[in-house]
């Protein structure tokens, strides 16, 4: 490539949008969003932000026709806007955008929250594919496009950011616990653990190696709302520790509650 290099090129771009976005309401920040909305079909909510009239309403009817709520808004203020307002599974985005270009919007977007972006444009230059990506965006379809493969990479980019559940089967050593059938075993051997037991060894086993306080345990497994008090944390300690022998060792930190130290 002849010239300032690629990188150069995206660097100096990502330097120059520091600081400099069109403001937005105040409170509009971190943590002040919606939630993300579900990622099935009718439950998903896509956020579409494009000045042009017919590629606007393509995306909307194919989305739609699909399953998903769309709201197609044709300014970056206001998919800005949108943003704050609705519980959003995704953002179609358009970089061509009048007053914020879809650049700065994908970056305002990314400081506050992190709905996936997918981007939207006529230019074909590798440092503007470079500079989406680096600002955050999940992917990037040039103009002209199928309005069926988008839908596609629409799917395909929800499938990646839904939340994985936790994992069925911890192993740690030779511990091994199976929540769908809550069973847990040593060496092979069945353990015979009681509910509380059993639930209090699976947060053990998925914070191994944290220090984890008395009252972390107790919120975790039993609950808030516990009359008992700390008081039963440690009694289902000392119980689980004879059970586990020396399988898995559970340290007491004075002054803080319980780590279970990686073997």
């Amino acid at each position: 490539m002849t010239g300032r290099s690629l990188a150069t090129r995206a660097c100096e771009r990502l330097d120059s949008m520091k600081g400099a976005g069109a403001s937005v309401p105040e409170r509009l920040k971190r943590g002040s969003l919606p939630a993300p909305a579900s990622w099935r079909g009718m439950d998903a909510t896509i956020l579409v932000v494009e000045d042009d009239r017919n590629i606007g309403s393509l995306v909307r009817t194919y989305l739609e026709r699909d399953g998903y709520g769309v709201l197609w808004v044709r300014s970056g203020e206001e998919g800005l806007a949108e943003l704050e307002r609705h519980a959003l599974s995704l953002v179609v985005l358009d970089v061509g955008l009048p007053g914020i270009d879809g650049f700065e919007v994908c970056r305002q977007i990314r400081a506050r929250a992190e709905t996936p972006v997918i981007m939207l444009t006529a230019r074909d230059e590798e440092v503007d594919r470079v500079l989406g990506l680096e600002l955050g965006a999940d992917d990037y379809v040039p103009k002209p496009f199928s309005p069926r493969e988008l839908v596609a990479r629409v799917k395909a980019v929800l499938r990646r950011a839904q939340p994985q559940p936790p994992a069925d089967v911890l192993t740690l050593g030779e511990v091994e616990l199976r929540r769908g059938a809550r069973e847990a075993s040593r060496a092979g051997a069945a353990l015979d653990l009681t509910m509380k037991e059993f639930d209090l060894l699976a947060c053990f086993m998925e914070n191994a190696g944290l220090a984890l306080s008395r009252e972390q345990l107790l919120e975790q497994v039993w609950g808030l709302e516990f009359p008992g008090g700390t008081r039963t944390v440690d009694q289902h300690v000392a119980q689980l520790r004879a059970k586990l022998g020396e399988a898995l060792r559970i340290e007491t930190l004075r002054g803080v509650g319980y780590k279970l130290v990686r073997p």
